[in-house]
């Protein structure tokens, strides 16, 4: 039996495997030109391509006659039936695409920021749903981009959200993130927060990475690049998906997903929700998120569609801060999966550190077809972050690895040891508690685009970007551990406070960030040729006001308002030297302003005079190559990062033993950095059904200058002393300089694929402290490199019906090998004092293995889950 069925698999396989191409080029009725993205799907089947930038396709396909149907959003879908003899190829010829007026548009501000393949000058990697779908399993949503050059994505600590992006050598917080437009970067610092978003990957429906300066036309510079995540919205065609999914150390998801489609009375609706929950691969890292998105909109007449968005992903998860040596992962029975940040409390897992969060984003947007050149499109939205994250506090020293609250070394906390010393205490209160720190937050904003189209090869943007911005900081107490109280003098409204269960403790802040911005945008494009030229302009205004460090009669409670004003100019031009190749080119300048701590460092409402703008200067330069079977693009950087922002603190030991250590913050000016480099992107389809993608990138990061002379204060701000820092073409740390990747993807069955996939990583330098290069009189090494080390994953997908439903089976490995890797390291050095060739006592500061800090990459995960769609 087993036999036959084997026969009749190999017939059935070379009987499809034997037919012909189907070619054919999608044109637009009211233009007479090209649809560049059009859909192309053979009905009943998975197969299907997009057009090119010419409107052209190719497709091979496995039966004799069939219907292809032919799709575009906001267009009429077409179906063209198509007969092939074996091995045959059939011109289908043009095939015309009527504007729908019955169908939505795509109403979301990120039609306005998203980079066209052979248009936009820009270099971009875009990822489709199908990818994310099929190979992110239970990995960090951002981990996608890994194969993407010039990006790292790590799991950090190794939480759940814990992810951390850097792109061409700059981390999160100079990387812009967009979801349907509408930036997500923290108002105050920057920074993206993964877990917020964790569960948006079941609706994205493209993601798009943009390197530099990007084609964003909002006022959001980014330095290192920009990230545009566009969800699944009123576009998606009626019907709906439920599945579920399982992996390592308990990893469970499931959920559903139904769309109307757009009904005859105009409304459409999307919706979405799911629940993600196990541990992790590192020990005490458990979690339980939950993800929601509806989508409503509604076609008001010819000229108005309104639509509305919501999603939001609250989640729990427990987390791993502090990293380790070297010599304690393999010290600890544990070994890479060791994590020292967590113990049991009468008999259940308690996280020293852990993190909680829910911040829905909703959004209402307005489209306007003015006349038949120009329309508007608004985006007003609102963001309400609630949460925190926990630690602890106070004498018990628990994050130590020979703790005495550990049974023996490297074992988990015994937090019921805590709990006696706490009870023991008695009437003199907690010697250690647990806290939280809060971190609220209202956004508010409107980003709204007027295009107009000035004649029939140019083409005017301008629009508004508007936010308000409050967050609310404070530390709570989050568990006395058997104590009556906590004795808490921070307050200077109440110096003797005893807090309890809830009360508020050591500082309570809120920090407002007002953001006015313009921007406009004049784009060209005849035949093959396309230029376009942006400007844009912001003012930043920030305001701390502190309940606890002032009292609440003293007008130093509450600053003014510190403004900063920013601009940013660039253009490019792209030009189609044939068919098949194209170059491009861009330039730009802009300055933002500092971050919310440069302004007010220390956490006092003292403002910090030398607060000064970021400068950012870029060029880039790509090629191009596009063929029925091949795509590659280059691209050559240069990025000068002048006046970075950089608050440091230093710690002063005292020579007397009995006196405590300072800390001394200083803002360090004129700190300069040059990141340069060049990428490499390319897919090659041989045969329809095996599909090779690779790319290289090989970047060289470092900082330009020493920094002579910086002033450091003491925490009432008085002067203390000055001090050089030495870091002169030091290298970047934390991102591999070097990356390569290569995948492949074959249809190995029909509708059964196979895909392998290989990162490497190479010359990564450990994070290090700038501030600790202070000394002119000892020798400083650059920092530890890390060894380089690559990653080979693996996935199945097999698609297949039974009855009315198409289903897909998915599983992935993760790790294959179960590579044993550092992820992420933090410098350390050793003392090495020597006698130089003439004769001179030296000193030298030796980075090395021994004495950084690191965290381990996961070894090898797998999930493997199922979905049904109707």
């Amino acid at each position: 039996m087993r036999k036959l069925l084997a026969l009749a698999l190999f017939l059935t396989s070379a009987t499809i495997f034997a037919q012909g191409t189907l070619t054919g080029t999608v044109i637009d009725s009211e233009t007479d030109g090209p649809l560049p993205g059009a859909t192309v799907m053979v009905v009943g089947t998975t197969r299907g391509t997009n057009t090119d930038f010419d409107g052209n396709f190719s497709l091979n396909v496995r039966q004799n006659t069939g219907t292809l149907r032919v799709s575009f959003i906001g267009y009429k879908t077409k179906e063209v039936p198509f007969t092939i003899a074996d091995g045959g190829t059939e011109d289908l010829g043009d095939i015309i695409l009527v504007a729908d007026d019955n169908a939505l548009s795509e109403i979301v501000v990120t039609s306005y920021s998203l980079a066209i393949d052979r248009k936009t000058p820009v270099a971009v990697s875009t990822i489709k749903a199908e990818e994310i779908e099929t190979k992110l399993g239970n990995q960090e949503f951002p981990e996608i981009l890994n194969s993407t050059p010039s990006v790292y994505v790590t799991k950090g600590g190794g939480g759940f959200g814990d992810a951390q992006m850097r792109m061409r050598g700059f981390s999160s917080d100079n990387i812009a993130v967009m979801i349907n437009g509408v930036p997500v970067n923290d108002m105050e610092n920057g920074a993206v927060y993964w877990s917020n978003w964790a569960g948006l990957s079941d609706v994205t429906r493209t993601m798009q990475v943009q390197r530099g300066l990007g084609a964003a036309k909002v006022a959001v510079p980014s330095i290192g690049g920009t990230v545009n995540i566009v969800t699944k919205t009123t576009d998606a065609e009626k019907g709906g998906n439920v599945m579920a999914s399982t992996g390592n150390d308990g990893y469970q998801k499931f959920g559903a997903t139904v769309s109307t489609g757009l009904m005859d009375n105009g409304w459409a609706a999307t919706v979405s929700a799911s629940k993600t929950s196990g541990e992790r691969f590192a020990d005490g890292l458990q979690f339980e998120g939950y993800n929601y998105f509806l989508s409503v909109a509604k076609k008001i007449n010819e000229d108005h569609e309104l639509s509305f968005t919501m999603f939001g992903a609250p989640q729990r998860h427990g987390q791993r801060e502090t990293q380790y040596t070297i010599e304690d992962y393999e010290r600890s029975d544990r070994g890479i999966k060791f994590n020292g940040d967590w113990g049991y409390l009468n008999g259940q897992v308690v996280n020293i550190q852990d993190n909680y969060y829910h911040k829905p984003q909703i959004s209402l947007n307005h489209y306007w077809n003015i006349s038949d050149n120009t329309e508007l499109s608004t985006s007003a939205y609102v963001s309400f972050g609630t949460g925190g994250g926990g630690g602890y506090a106070g004498d018990a020293n628990l994050r130590s690895v020979n703790s005495s609250y550990r049974s023996a070394p490297y074992e988990p906390i015994n937090l019921d040891l805590v709990v006696a010393e706490n009870v023991a205490n008695g009437i003199d209160g907690s010697g250690t508690i647990f806290y939280n720190s809060v971190n609220n937050h209202n956004w508010y904003g409107i980003l709204s685009t007027l295009s107009t189209r000035i004649t029939d090869d140019i083409e005017l943007m301008t629009g508004l970007d508007l936010r308000y911005y409050k967050g609310e900081h404070y530390q709570e107490v989050k568990d006395l551990l058997g104590g009556q109280y906590w004795a808490d003098d921070s307050n200077a409204n109440d110096p003797t406070y005893l807090a309890r269960t809830g009360d508020k403790i050591n500082y309570y802040n809120d920090g407002i960030v007002l953001w006015q911005g313009v921007f406009a945008q004049a784009e060209y494009s005849k035949d093959d040729f396309s230029a376009f030229l942006a400007l844009s302009g912001s003012n930043t205004s920030n305001k701390r006001i502190d309940y606890f460090t002032y009292e609440d009669s003293d007008p130093m409670q509450e600053t003014d308002f510190e403004n900063f004003l920013g601009f940013m100019a660039k253009g490019g031009a792209n030009y189609n030297i044939t068919d098949n190749h194209n170059v491009f080119a861009n330039i730009g300048y802009f300055e933002r302003a500092p971050d919310f701590d440069a302004v007010f460092p220390n956490n006092e409402n003292i403002v910090n005079p030398d607060a000064v703008n970021e400068k950012i200067f870029s060029i880039e330069a790509g090629y191009g190559f596009r063929s029925p079977n091949l795509r590659v693009d280059l691209n050559l950087y240069r990025t000068q990062w002048l006046d970075k922002t950089q608050v440091q603190s230093i710690v002063v030991v005292p020579e007397d033993p009995n006196e405590e250590e300072q800390q001394y913050f200083g803002n360090l000016l004129g700190v300069d950095a040059l990141h340069q480099g060049v990428e490499l992107e390319f897919e090659y389809r041989p045969w329809e059904i095996l599909t090779i993608d690779g790319m290289f990138s090989y970047g060289d990061w470092r900082w330009s200058n020493d920094v002579l002379d910086v002033q450091f204060f003491d925490e009432n701000q008085d002067p203390i002393e000055e001090v050089d820092l030495f870091i002169e073409d030091t290298p970047v740390g934390n991102q591999p300089q070097t990356s390569m990747a290569l995948g492949v993807n074959a249809e190995v069955l029909p509708r059964t694929f196979l895909r392998g996939n290989f990162n490497y990583f190479s010359r990564m330098y450990a994070q290090y402290d700038p501030s600790s290069r202070n000394d002119e009189d000892i020798e400083f090494t650059d920092p530890w490199e890390v060894p380089d080390y690559g990653i080979f994953d693996v996935g199945l997908t097999h698609n297949f019906s039974f009855g009315a439903f198409d289903a897909t089976i998915n599983a992935n490995v993760f790790n294959l090998l179960d590579t044993q890797y550092i992820s992420d390291a933090t410098d350390g050095t050793r003392r090495v004092e020597y006698v130089d060739a003439n004769g001179q006592d030296r000193v030298r500061l030796v980075s090395n293995a021994q004495n950084a800090s690191v965290y381990y990459g996961f070894g090898r995960t797998y999930t493997v889950g199922m979905k049904i769609n109707f």
